[in-house]
């Protein structure tokens, strides 16, 4: 069975040089990478992250790493932070899927509001099921 679980590297002020470290060195594992839209204060905040298949055959962990809400996002001052995620996920053929959710502050844990972004995911088909 695969384990699919968050691992959360910061909230994408500098982090996200890490994140695209990531992408780079396992660009033959990405399974997708994604952009995460919520709304806080009436302003949006972007979270970004990218899932990896499992390193082997036999590994049955699936981590996805994320930054989570540091990105304000705006179309008309779009953020430098996110236009060099996607276009570092684009140069990978790895287009980021956009998907709307709920801020991290409407849960009482972040571990709930991680398991609630994973149902979406495996509801829209965007996870493999956990078979």
């Amino acid at each position: 069975m695969i384990q699919q679980r968050f691992i959360e590297l910061g909230e994408g002020y500098s982090d996200i040089y890490e994140l695209l470290e990531i992408m780079s060195t396992n660009s033959h594992r990405i399974h997708k990478s994604y952009v995460f839209s919520s709304k806080h204060n009436s302003n949006e905040q972007l979270s970004l992250a990218v899932s990896l298949t499992p390193a082997t055959e036999n590994n049955h962990f699936m981590p996805i790493y994320i930054c989570r809400e540091g990105i304000r996002y705006s179309a008309e001052k779009p953020s430098k932070r996110y236009d060099l995620f996607v276009e570092h996920a684009e140069s990978l053929n790895k287009k980021p899927v956009r998907v709307e959710i709920k801020h991290s502050s409407e849960f009482a844990e972040n571990e709930l509001f991680y398991q609630y972004i994973t149902g979406i995911l495996r509801l829209n088909h965007l996870l493999p099921p956990l078979n």
